[in-house]
């Protein structure tokens, strides 16, 4: 019996260890697979060392990554949520996580781990964009949705992005499978990737595959046509770069062991070589130990800009540019700035036929992971600031591959956002201009152009109030409005009566960024509101032009002469109700007839006057009746002069003399 259970603790003991033996193995395996980057065959290993209960925490750390760099955030979540609140997680991956969960719309979450983060990395730049004043950022964008999106014919389950169309030819990147190599890719299971390309605009072409050198057994991608020095057609494109390990890929310095088993990118040249694409150059700008790639030209061809994460940079990878010179040669790379550039990604330069940069970032505020945005220059061409292109363009997911048509409407994105058919889609995109509605407010008289009007426009299916403005010194105003609408414009002045204009912008051409909307408005039939005079007032029983009331009769004689030179009026001049009607009605006609003279004396034409009258008491502003119930204040609002207008405009048939 004893030998027996000797024989049975043996037996547990070495059955014990060769399961360890087993464990560790599998362990060692999955982490090989990962820093191969082979993640989707990673992954399997390390769900099992899950299920076998071994060092499940570095399993739920790797399958959290693994998915990231699928830039499958969602289910990187779950295995976050294993290990994220362990102490000895690096808090590298609470910025990780944070991303994750915006990525996937739970933003209070997200909030709470990006506030983790800061506590250790205060000084990463991404924070500044991420957290403004304790919240999570939002995007300020306009609201209006610039662009159409919609999925191209030519997807398919693998991946498919980058785009660039060349004698009516759109080439792209694709791990569509072609009959002839289906090898996978360990990365994410599928297919290299090669060029391909299809009619641009034919829905129903099937793609074909870019003959030449320019396709291999690894992975190519963003092409781009351009010229060289004697003006021949040339290709600059991305390949993957390999070194030596077991699998058989090789590399030029075999006793560098820091770079075995990475995987980087590098600009190449293709040349046309009787009738064929050769491979012809490695550019200087790439190098073993960093990555260089998605290359795009300016349209003078002057300047290649690219991805890389060289060292020296801002973050993982930044974007660089270097000066092509007049005999072709590659100069050296000139980050772009910190403008551009962040702690984070940027990726996929792009500039267009007006030399404007496109990109794509997960270092700048955005919707999702990446996110393409657009650099804003001055009048020097230096950049200013970038802003995002907004939905829905761009999405919760990654956008990126951002390529123009030279009519500046049309163009395509590449995007692995929910609805599409493979890891990677590609998207034709169709930008709407923004349309603004301009105009001139002048007064309907003198045609000279009104201030200070307020300009109301409103939705009129729904009357709601879409925006609104000031017209300037000049009468100018200006207002972004949507497509196919209908629009009322109210435009507002005191002095002048409300005026609603009507027009529709439904039949509005795509390329129109502009609609003219001149408003003219009648002024008010009120010499008070036109001079912005304040009453005219007379001392008690005296019929004297005061200091106060001459200052105020100038502004009346400066609208008769500068801005309504043809305007005529009448003279109305009341008293308060002290004394008899007949003591009044002669004081009210000698202090009309001091009006009167007073404006003619100034040089208002006499028949520009139709007639001066005085009313006495018999018109009071307000309820007094004597000194006993009213305070002198009150009385003398009843001492006035008022000037009817009797016409703004055209000629008065009148005698010489002027009607008392």
């Amino acid at each position: 019996m004893k030998s027996k259970n000797i024989f049975l603790a043996t037996l547990t003991l070495v059955l014990s260890h060769a399961v360890a033996l087993a464990q560790s193995d599998r362990h060692q395996e999955a982490d090989e697979l990962f820093n191969k980057f082979a993640y989707a065959k990673a992954i399997p290993k390390y769900e099992q060392m899950v299920v076998d209960g071994h060092n499940e925490s570095h399993a739920f750390q790797r399958l959290a990554e693994c998915y990231l760099l699928l830039r499958d955030f969602e289910k990187s979540i779950p295995y976050f949520k294993r290990f994220i609140e362990h102490s000895d997680t690096p808090t590298n991956f609470y910025f990780k996580y944070a991303m994750a969960l915006k990525s996937s719309g739970e933003e209070k979450e997200a909030l709470k781990w990006l506030k983790k983060y800061k506590k250790y990395h205060k000084n990463d730049s991404r924070i500044k964009q991420f957290l403004k004043d304790g919240n999570l950022a939002s995007i300020v964008f306009n609201s209006r949705e610039r662009y159409e999106v919609e999925p191209v014919s030519f997807n398919t389950e693998y991946s498919e992005f980058g785009t660039f169309l060349h004698e009516g030819k759109l080439y792209f990147s694709s791990s569509r499978k072609n009959g002839k190599n289906d090898k996978l890719y360990d990365w994410n299971n599928e297919p290299w990737l090669d060029i391909y390309y299809v009619p641009e605009g034919n829905t129903i072409a099937t793609p074909k595959k870019f003959e030449g050198e320019v396709n291999s057994k690894y992975h190519e991608s963003s092409l781009v046509f351009s010229t060289d020095y004697k003006n021949d057609t040339v290709i600059y494109f991305t390949r993957n770069n390999y070194f030596q390990n077991k699998e058989g890929f090789h590399t030029k310095k075999k006793e560098d062991k820091e770079v075995e088993n990475l995987n980087n990118l590098k600009i190449y040249k293709a040349e046309r070589i009787n009738g064929e694409w050769k491979v012809t150059r490695n550019l200087k700008t790439n190098a073993d130990h960093y990555s260089t790639g998605h290359p795009s030209i300016n349209t003078e061809r002057t300047l290649l800009f690219f991805a890389s994460d060289r060292p020296g940079g801002y973050g993982g990878t930044d974007i660089y540019y270097s000066k092509i010179h007049p005999r072709g040669g590659i100069g050296q790379p000139v980050n772009a700035g910190p403008i551009v550039n962040t702690s984070g990604n940027e990726m996929f330069p792009y500039v267009n036929n007006e030399g404007q940069l496109f990109f794509s970032s997960d270092g700048h505020l955005g919707f999702g992971q990446l996110d393409v945005f657009a650099t804003v220059a001055d009048s020097t061409g230096q950049i200013k600031e970038v802003v995002n292109l907004g939905k829905p363009l761009n999405s919760e997911k990654d956008d990126f591959g951002y390529y123009a048509l030279d009519n500046g409407i049309d163009g395509y994105v590449s995007s692995n956002r929910k609805g599409g058919k493979g890891s990677d889609d590609i998207y034709k995109f169709r930008f709407i201009p923004s349309l603004t509605v301009e105009g001139v407010v002048t007064d309907a008289v003198n045609l000279k152009p009104l201030d200070s009007v307020e300009i109301s426009i409103y939705d009129q299916a729904t009357g709601e109030l879409m925006s609104k403005t000031t017209t300037d010194k000049n009468g100018e105003y200006q207002l972004l409005i949507n497509r196919n609408k209908n629009y009322r414009i109210e435009a507002v002045r005191r002095t002048h009566p409300h005026k609603s204009v009507y027009f529709s912008t439904k039949t509005i051409d795509r390329a129109t960024k502009l609609i003219k909307q001149d408003i003219q408005l009648e002024p008010v039939l009120d010499v008070k509101l036109l001079a912005g005079l304040k009453k005219i007032y007379f001392d008690f029983n005296n019929a004297a032009i005061r200091p106060d009331a001459a200052l105020e009769l100038n502004k009346v004689i400066k609208l008769m002469k500068e801005t309504y030179p043809e305007m005529v009026i009448k003279l109305e001049s009341h008293t308060d109700p002290v004394g008899s009607h007949s003591y009044n009605d002669e004081l009210s006609e000698r202090r009309a007839k001091s009006t009167y003279e007073y404006l003619v004396g100034n040089g208002i034409a006499k028949h520009r006057i139709l007639s001066y009258k005085g009313f006495g008491k018999r018109m009071p502003v307000n309820e007094c009746n004597s000194k006993t119930d009213c305070p002198p204040e009150e009385l003398e609002l009843n001492r006035r002069t008022e000037f009817p207008v009797v016409q703004l405009k055209g000629t008065l048939v009148t005698k010489n003399n002027v009607s008392k």
